[in-house]
């Protein structure tokens, strides 16, 4: 893997899974396994997410 990728995951995975959580809380589900959940689906969403940025900043994939 990219340095670069691994670099934009850092960022874009925890920035997703606290988007999901607030989410998750203004719509009114508190519960453990819903804001865990959004939170697991937000860090898994920014793979895809930071893979395309990168493609998008270092076409050449390095």
């Amino acid at each position: 893997m990219s340095r670069l990728f691994l670099l934009l995951f850092s960022l874009i995975g925890p920035s997703l899974a606290g988007v999901g959580v607030i989410i998750v809380l203004t719509i009114g589900m508190v519960t453990l396994k819903a804001i865990v959940s959004a939170a697991a689906l937000g860090f898994a969403l920014g793979v895809p997410v930071s893979w395309a940025v990168m493609r998008q900043l270092a076409p050449d994939g390095d």
